[in-house]
């Protein structure tokens, strides 16, 4: 496949994922403490991850996220949660070529990672945070939508790694 094709496939399957994720974010969303939990965005996260890399996965974390806002149905912590979760995701399914790390990517860089950047968020927005706030609910979201993730990967491994060779 010539190079701009595969970027135009690349960029039809990230608008793809955005859909499935705000879709699915508000279809399936649960409150935990301060946060909205939305485990259709881990499962995403995962799966664009090891499908397009890191960088893509970043960016459909990215409008994912705006996306979810303008419509009322995120938070702006959204943001660091998925966006880390998806280009950890991402970076060592790349690297290691295993589908465990994308989700072991996903649960870190989401539940762990974002959620630690989200409390200065919190402190700046609502003059508190802890991570207390923000570990539970995140850890939850990226726990069940990684687990969906890693069940379905390996439902559909033959067709998904047939997908990743051809690039």
């Amino acid at each position: 496949m010539e190079p701009k094709q595969m970027q135009i496939k690349k960029l039809v399957l990230t608008a793809l994922f955005v859909a499935i994720a705000t879709y699915g974010g508000s279809l399936f969303s649960f409150p935990i403490g301060i946060a909205k939990c939305a485990p259709v965005q881990s499962l995403v996260n995962v799966l664009s991850g090891i499908i397009l890399g890191p960088w893509w996965a970043l960016g459909q974390a990215l409008a994912t996220s705006i996306l979810r806002n303008l419509l009322g149905t995120g938070t702006v912590f959204a943001f660091p949660g998925s966006m880390i979760g998806a280009f950890l995701a991402g970076w060592l399914y790349q690297k290691f070529k295993k589908p465990v790390l994308a989700v072991l990517g996903e649960v870190v860089g989401t539940g762990l990672v974002g959620a630690l950047v989200a409390v200065p968020l919190a402190m700046l927005l609502f003059g508190k945070g802890g991570l207390m706030l923000f570990i539970p609910s995140f850890s939850a979201s990226a726990v069940v939508g990684a687990a969906l993730a890693y069940v379905l990967v390996r439902a559909l491994w033959p067709v998904i790694s047939r997908e990743i060779e051809r690039g």
